[in-house]
């Protein structure tokens, strides 16, 4: 910020002025600059007592001097300060500018005019006259040349006979003094201190006096102050602080006048006259507007002096955006003196504002601001002024980016200490939820320090590209070209051109660009070095070595280089190219200054290049792979060859550690064709026991097999050695060549160089077929990595599995291991099942492996079982033995019942190694697919039946006869139930899934145990289930896939107790044994020994009994000797199990179809617990459809598919029956309960079924 006017930028704060003490050093001693102008016309303010030389006097003064606020950062702290004052001393006289400044000689002023401040616009010698802004000549004003506050020093004499004399004395000067400040026309406080003789305590007597000298000079009480002597340090900073703070608020109310004086007349609207129009020039004076920013820049002054921040920022932009509107800057020229001025105004309210906004702890919003204005006068400058393509811009914009820096370091921000290690600041919380962009950031001041060289490096550049004619004195250059030059740069702060850059031929010097950039390269770098940003220090430090060898500053580039180079991390981060230039730059420099082991240590690394190279992409264990090793020399053609001992590389994976040895070859192979020598190797594996250590430090862990070859290791001067190398692969996997060592080992000195072997970018790899010709490599895989395939295993394993296995079936799996290599193999056999589904509750089974002799099958050696964890089961390392060239192994897997559906991938594999070469490890695998599924799917329904026995007397429990079944229980109990008894049939259908015949040897269901039962009762319902109708076959039945069986049971149910008769669960299960149809069963008749799986299949749960009345209509048939067709008995039985007393009403309509004996029209009352019957003779009138009837199913029920099933003939008809509920008024559904009834679908009620060919029957 130095390059901006004196005073324009500096932080203000309160101005103390003392008085009548000598100041100890010229730093704090008054000396204002005025011109000689003003210094004819200013004010002296002179006392006439002797300056004080007491040591209380000089005590005080040195403390008062102490608290100058000065040099404190400009940054709001968590306690702030109760005083801030900035301290200058007089001895007794000081200067005042005049307030009204005079005309200058040979100009009358007009009639009424009016005399103005030296530093205003409105006065002729002002360099403002007559148009301009304002400038740091009024800020110097209230900073340097008008105190706030003078405060004057006075020694009370003790001798009683000349106190009276000097109180008098005392009195007269501090009138004078009085009056001279009110004469100036300045509001400067005046405040009085008075010191004592040390001799004795008068502290009454001189309060007396004190109080005399106040009234007679008129002082306010507050600005008279008392240093009692013989006090000690502590009392003394005490009564000074106490009189600091007193003085302080005296500052304030100063300022607070001073700025409501500037509001006043901004208030007035109107633009002053001058004290004299101009007569010269655009005889302009400044308008309104120019008036309202001055008066705005003002407000903003004085309110920083009273450090209210927020209302000087607010100001200060609105004094910003009045300067940039099209009011103001847009009316003045380009060319014109102001123009740069109002651009310096623009960036010291700026600057300002930035500094009121870090005060503030605004972080980010002064970047922002800072931003602004960047961009703001990029505009200004690009639209009204000479461009931004040119050397003065760029000028700018580095002297913006170091003022920032400065602000920053002004500002002194804890959080961004070095020692805090933090590179940028959060955002405030105001604008943390906006999306802010890097740049938005407070970073530390290093990287203002790095941009700021960015456009120093532009600024040297387009000043270097001026043309010779541009940078040619003015007396050198025609009037023209002087004129549209000025039109072309900016010099903005700036030299002209032939400044700035001048001619060679020139006897003065130029901007100094080099030493600009290394001002600030070595300021950044200092800030990123003391936050460990390594990669920016080091291109920094790259930077400024580059700078600096412009200088020839060798020293300092080795010092600087030194450490980069030896710990460069652009080796490891693939950086070569800036890595060779670090090299480069350090070799030169240590060259100068005589550094010859840093010399020969980078012309070691940079002579020679080593790489590595695959030819293919892949290869297979047990085979060889060719790869080359590849060293040139970039030494100059008189350099000594380089005779290696060793070279070592080292690889990640199952390849041993290569290792080269020097020997020279008598008989060489080589090839060679130019600088080019293809160099073949053979290779053999060397242990431990026959090598030595690599290194001093070495153990026996480190020196395993290793690969080791001797080959003539000469590297000749600009010669490229291309090693042939025939690597053998062991193991699968990936393998990367990772580092090389090379060894130089002579009498004076031994050398080991580890170069890092990695992919580097923009590398180009080649491959050498021949020594005349070459290759380039181009995969999408580095050359220097190798996947190795695993050796192809002639191991195969052979076995049958089944496209489908079934649940609760035992699974047993034969896996033949066949050997087909040419020598005996020992073997281990693994074995992983895995659950494909997605379930989480499917788990693999566990299962056992055994191996199976050739010539007994059924002996077992020995076995092993899997271990289960989740959806895994698997054996590992099961030993097979020896496996004979040709034989075979039989291994088998047996798997217990699974009971629920399910897919596995069953994975086997073989792990050998051949006695020819253990090294390697053969892997043969096999996958197969294990689908267990479900042999049978079957739907249920449960249809109702009519007991044949009476139900239970509601009013006789005791005889009650019980169906005395047995317990479900695990006893021999017989419990007695004495509830309720209901019939039911259960049809069931079953259809076989399997992809095969099954044998279905029976079919049964079982009851199953309510989940709420209580352990040791009994159920509170017992059921009997009996099969309906024929057994299967003693040797069961046959199914193919895909076919459906019918088969039906009774069940008879009774609860336990006649008071419970609510609604009961049925929950059972459908039992299926089955079993395979093998190849021997469908031959032979006894196929007793297959196994029998039993398959359990869930029915759903059935709701039996309820409180709610029921109707069943139950059918027999009687045989008519004149009729084809039978009389039908249909019986409608009414239950009642609640304990109400119902009446229904009973209605049979009459019908064409057929003819019917019973009531008509009834009323059956049914008592509580018990159940009535109604019957009713039905003769059919027709003999089919033709007379009336129908033959279509017009509803659901069993009677339809048993009928038919039997192949009898017949049709239906429709019973016009109603039963009605006579309290409810609800007609209740009638249930058929019998063969030959069913529900009509279509039109409601229910069908009966009419028999009309031979096959009519008696169902009873």
């Amino acid at each position: 910020m130095d390059d901006y006017p004196r005073g324009s930028l500096d932080h203000n704060i309160p101005f103390l002025l003392t008085l009548g003490v000598s100041p100890p050093n010229s730093s704090s001693a008054h000396n204002p600059e005025l011109s000689k102008t003003l210094q004819d016309q200013a004010i002296e303010v002179r006392s006439d007592l002797p300056t004080l030389d007491l040591p209380p006097a000089q005590a005080l003064l040195h403390y008062i001097q102490e608290r100058d606020a000065s040099n404190l950062p400009c940054i709001a702290y968590e306690h702030q300060l109760r005083y801030w004052f900035r301290v200058k001393s007089a001895e007794r006289s000081f200067l005042l500018p005049p307030r009204r400044a005079r005309l200058p000689e040979g100009i009358e002023a007009p009639p009424g005019a009016v005399l103005h401040s030296p530093f205003s616009p409105l006065t002729p010698i002002s360099p403002l006259y007559p148009d301009g802004l304002i400038d740091a000549q009024w800020i110097l004003k209230h900073q340097e040349l008008i105190p706030s506050v003078v405060l004057c020093f006075y020694n009370l004499v003790s001798d009683p006979t000349q106190s009276t004399l000097s109180d008098n004395q005392i009195k007269s000067d501090v009138n004078k003094l009085r009056n001279l400040i009110i004469q100036s026309g300045y509001k400067t406080r005046l405040a009085i201190v008075f010191l004592s003789d040390p001799v004795g305590d008068h502290t009454d007597y001189l309060q007396d006096r004190i109080e005399i000298i106040r009234r007679g000079c008129a002082l306010d009480p507050k600005s008279v102050f008392l240093m009692p002597p013989n006090e000690t340090h502590e009392d003394l900073a005490r009564m000074a602080e106490n009189m600091l703070i007193t003085l302080y608020g005296a500052s304030m109310e100063y300022y607070k006048e001073l700025a409501r004086h500037s509001r006043k007349k901004r208030g007035r609207g109107v633009a002053p006259p001058p004290t004299v129009p101009p007569t010269t020039g655009t005889s302009q004076t400044l308008s309104l507007a120019g008036w309202n920013v001055r008066y705005d820049f003002k407000s903003a002054i004085l309110a920083e002096y009273r450090l209210e921040m927020e209302n000087a920022l607010r100001s200060y932009e609105q004094a910003y955006e009045n300067l940039l509107s099209s009011e103001l800057v847009e009316l003045i020229p380009s060319w014109s003196p102001r123009w740069n001025e109002a651009r310096l105004l623009a960036d010291v309210i700026a600057i300002r504002s930035i500094r009121c906004l870090l005060w503030n702890a605004q972080n980010s919003a002064a970047v922002r601001r800072w931003q602004f204005h960047r961009e703001r006068m990029a505009d200004l400058v690009e639209r009204l002024g000479r461009g931004t393509s040119n050397y003065g811009w760029e000028a700018w914009e580095a002297r913006w980016a170091i003022v920032m820096a400065n602000l920053m370091e002004k500002a002194g921000i804890p959080e961004l200490d070095p020692a805090e290690m933090r590179l940028y600041l959060n955002p405030e919380k105001n604008i943390m939820g906006e999306r802010l962009q890097p740049w938005e950031f407070l970073h530390h001041t290093g990287y203002w320090y790095r941009l700021a060289s960015r456009h120093l490096y532009a600024r040297r550049v387009r000043a270097r590209a001026m043309p010779e004619d541009d940078r040619r004195p003015p007396g050198s250059s025609p009037a023209s070209h002087i004129a549209s030059r000025g039109f072309t740069y900016d010099t903005f702060m700036c030299p002209e051109p032939h400044e700035e850059f001048p001619l060679e031929h020139m006897t003065y010097q130029g901007v100094d660009h080099n030493g600009m950039i290394i001002d600030c390269l070595s300021r950044a770098l200092h800030e990123f070095m003391q936050r460990d940003q390594a990669r920016l220090a080091a291109e920094l430090s790259l930077e400024l070595a580059r700078e600096l060898g412009l200088r020839q500053e060798w020293a300092k580039i080795v010092e600087l280089l030194r450490p980069i180079w030896q710990n460069m991390f652009f080796r490891k981060e693939r950086w070569p190219a800036l890595a060779e230039e670090v090299s480069w730059a350090l070799r030169a420099a240590a060259s100068k200054t005589g550094e010859l082991g840093d010399v020969v240590t980078i012309d070691w690394e940079l002579l020679d290049r080593a790489t590595f190279v695959f030819r293919d992409e892949e290869g297979k264990a047990g085979q060889t792979t060719r790869a080359q090793l590849c060293l040139r020399s970039n030494a100059h053609a008189e350099s000594a060859p380089i005779p290696f001992s060793r070279i070592e590389v080292r690889f990640n994976g199952s390849i041993n550690t290569l290792v080269l040895k020097h020997q020279v070859e008598q008989d060489s192979k080589r090839q060679k064709h130019g600088n080019i020598v293809l160099c073949p190797v053979s290779l053999e594996d060397v242990t431990s026991s026959e090598k030595e250590p690599t290194t001093e430090d070495s153990t026996e862990d480190e020196r395993g097999t290793e690969l080791q070859g001797t080959t003539d290791l000469t590297l000749s001067p600009g010669q490229t050695l291309v090693f042939v190398l025939d690597i053998p692969l062991r193991e699968q996997g990936e393998v990367t060549a990772l580092s090389l060592i090379a060894s130089l080992e002579t009498e004076s000195f031994d050398l080991h160089q580890s170069l890092k072997l990695r992919d580097m970018p923009n590398t180009t790899y080649i491959w050498y077929p021949t020594p005349s010709s070459r290759k380039r490599i181009t995969r999408s895989v580095s050359p220097l990595s190798l996947r190795i395939l695993p050796r192809p295993p002639k191991m195969e394993i052979n076995g049958e599995i089944k496209e489908q296995y079934y649940t609760n079936e035992a699974i047993t799996l034969d896996f033949d291991i066949y050997n087909a290599e040419d020598v005996e193999a020992p073997s281990k056999f693994d074995a992983l099942l895995f659950c494909d589904e997605d379930e989480a509750s499917l788990t693999a089974p566990a299962f056992t492996v055994e191996i199976v002799s050739g010539e007994s099958k059924e002996e077992s050696k020995r076995s092993s079982t899997s271990s289960s964890s989740g959806r895994e089961s698997k054996v590992s390392s099961y030993l097979l033995g020896d496996i004979q060239p040709s034989g075979t192994a039989t291994v088998r897997l047996q798997f217990p019942p699974i009971e629920r559906p399910s897919r596995y991938e069953l994975n086997l594999r073989v792990v050998y190694r051949l006695p020819t070469n253990p090294g390697t490890t053969i892997i043969q695998t096999a996958v197969y697919q294990l689908n267990v599924l479900n042999p049978f799917e079957s739907n249920y329904e449960l249809l109702p039946r009519v007991h044949p026995d009476q139900w239970p007397s509601f009013f006789d429990a005791e005889g009650i006869q019980p169906l005395s079944l047995p317990s479900q229980e695990d006893n021999d109990a017989v419990v007695s139930y004495k509830g309720l008894t209901q019939s039911w049939s259960l049809l069931t259908r079953y259809a076989s899934f399997a992809s095969e015949d099954l044998k279905v040897v029976d079919v049964d269901i079982k009851v199953l145990r309510q989940p709420s039962q209580k352990p040791n009762t009994p159920p509170p319902m017992t059921c009997l289930i009996t099969r309906h109708g024929e057994s299967l076959p003693e040797k069961g039945q046959l199914m193919e896939p895909h076919t459906i069986e019918t088969t039906s049971f009774d069940i008879v149910a009774q609860k336990i107790s006649l008071d419970d008769r609510g609604p009961a669960p049925l929950d059972l299960a459908m039992v299926i044994r089955w079993k395979r149809v093998s190849s021997s069963s469908e031959t032979e008749e006894d196929d007793s020994e297959d196994t029998i799986n039993t398959t359990t299949l869930p029915v759903p749960r059935f709701s039996l009994f309820g409180i709610e009345p029921r109707v069943l209509a139950h059918v027999n048939y009687l045989d008519t000797p004149d009729s084809h067709t039978p009389l039908i008995l249909l019986r409608v039985i009414i239950e009642n199990a609640s304990n109400h007393f119902l009446t229904f009403g009973v209605s049979m309509d009459t019908s064409e179809e057929f003819a019917f004996s019973g009531p008509k029209l009834s009323a059956v009352s049914v008592l509580p617990v018990s159940r009535r019957e109604v019957e009713y003779r039905i003769l059919p009138t027709g003999l089919g459809p033709a007379a009336g009837g129908t033959e279509e199913s017009r509803g659901e029920g069993i009677g339809e598919s048993d009928k038919e099933k039997r192949g009898e003939k017949g049709y239906w008809i429709k019973p016009g029956l109603t039963v009605r509920d006579k309290y409810f008024q609800k007609v209740l559904r009638v249930i058929p309960a019998s063969e030959g009834v069913k529900v009509d679908a279509k039109e409601g009620g229910f069908l009966v079924w009419v028999p009309t060919g031979d096959g009519a029957e008696n169902d009873e």
